[in-house]
């Protein structure tokens, strides 16, 4: 009995994706940076992808680094084919292979449909649902190439989509952004449908309203936090670690029978709370 108290003890203390490959885009602020560094913390070398901001990545590389293990940073746009090859190519030949991609990388530009432009709307398009179909197919080839290493992960590889809300809540004047993450949730389950026999696991992360550069409007002051938590029944926005945390929980084989799902990390706020007293 005391034998298996301690294997338990010494499973426990091993963290959870030690020896793992890691890839997070858009890892240089916000929800990816949290999430590069969480990743680390739990045992995986970390690919810092960003697009702009090489010191601030740079940043990154060095906080995941203090944690005893390995990571660098790579300039890629997420929307170019060629480049997404070249940086999955890299990841390989850098660490020997690739076991976790977490496809965060997005944007926002927003305008009422009326004055919307073709342009603002195939950006969004272009780097919030194509680059995730990239991203996850470049994984794809390596996890199915290399198959299960059984003492790393029972899984061949994990895919990590980063969704939102608002792929099932409208959010009217934001109907690019809105309408790219309502495809993140449909790409995400047909990859998990078709990858599910390479024992390849898809699964998404929509977060609520999370305090990150490219919402700072919505929770800076005090009168904008107050409004924006009335649609928040857990009653706070949330952190970039709230999302790190649940990444890390679904790269992990803890997860591992978990394939295709959308895991909202909102405090409620897909509760729809305005029903609460009202309807």
């Amino acid at each position: 009995m005391a034998e298996k108290a301690d294997e338990h003890r010494r499973a426990m203390s091993v963290p959870l994706l030690k020896g793992q490959k890691a890839l997070v885009t858009g890892a240089n602020s916000g929800i990816g940076l949290a999430t590069a560094v969480a990743l680390g913390r739990a045992g995986a070398d970390v690919v810092v992808n960003y697009v702009t901001g090489a010191e601030e990545a740079d940043d990154v590389v060095g906080q995941i680094k203090d944690l005893g293990v390995q990571a660098y940073a790579h300039e890629a746009d997420v929307s170019d084919e060629d480049q997404v090859v070249a940086m999955v190519a890299r990841a390989v030949e850098e660490f020997g292979t690739l076991d976790i991609m977490v496809a965060n990388a997005g944007l926002q530009r927003d305008a009422p449909l009326t004055d919307m432009t073709l342009a603002q709307w195939q950006k969004v398009i272009d780097v919030n649902l194509t680059g995730q179909f990239l991203c996850a197919r470049e994984a794809a080839k390596e996890f199915m190439r290399r198959g299960v290493v059984p003492e790393v992960s029972r899984a061949a590889g994990k895919i990590i989509c980063m969704s939102s809300v608002h792929q099932i809540i409208p959010w009217a004047g934001h109907v690019n952004y809105a309408s790219s993450k309502g495809g993140v949730s449909m790409l995400m389950q047909t990859l998990a449908q078709e990858l599910a026999p390479h024992r390849i696991r898809v699964n998404a992360i929509a977060p609520g309203a999370i305090r990150t550069p490219i919402n700072r409007d919505a929770w800076s002051t005090p009168a904008a936090e107050a409004d924006l938590l009335r649609l928040i029944p857990y009653g706070r926005v949330g952190d970039p670690d709230d999302i790190a945390n649940a990444v890390v929980a679904m790269a992990s084989d803890l997860l591992d029978y978990v394939i295709g799902t959308t895991l909202y990390v909102d405090g409620g706020m897909t509760l729809f709370p305005g029903f609460a007293t009202g309807g």
